[in-house]
């Protein structure tokens, strides 16, 4: 290679399996800080209206983020355990399983927090990749 030309298809192909590699870590790296970084609003937005009140805070501790990579692909994934973490994201309004009827109001958390950590997500993987290419 000299000066960025590359004249063998072999130089090509292993400058781009470097910087493949340098970027999945990359995205790894910013896909772990930004989970933690939306756990952290879903947490802030279930502490009160206009997400769900506080009682014991179990709810809110119940958040929690994981990142899996398997080959090329990186996910992480944010996400409660709670069985009432449905309902109060999107509300409900029916009967439930033991016969109790509701009209509960839905109160926002998750899909707020993810409004705010999505965009500022994308420019980081755009950044880390192009610094590692």
């Amino acid at each position: 290679m000299s000066g960025g030309v590359f004249t063998e298809a072999g130089a090509l192909a292993s400058a781009l399996g470097r910087g493949a590699q340098r970027s999945l870590s990359a995205t790894e790296t910013v896909m772990r800080h930004s989970v933690q970084v939306l756990v952290k609003g879903v947490q802030y937005n279930a502490s009160g209206r206009p997400g769900p009140r506080v009682i014991t805070g179990k709810y809110r501790a119940s958040w929690t983020s994981d990142v899996h990579r398997a080959g090329p692909v990186v996910v992480g994934e944010v996400g409660s355990a709670a069985r009432q973490a449905r309902r109060l994201e999107f509300g409900f309004v029916g009967v439930d399983s033991i016969g109790r009827h509701y009209n509960q109001r839905p109160y926002p958390h998750l899909g707020p927090a993810v409004e705010q950590t999505g965009p500022a997500l994308v420019r980081a993987l755009g950044h880390a990749v192009a610094e590692a290419l």
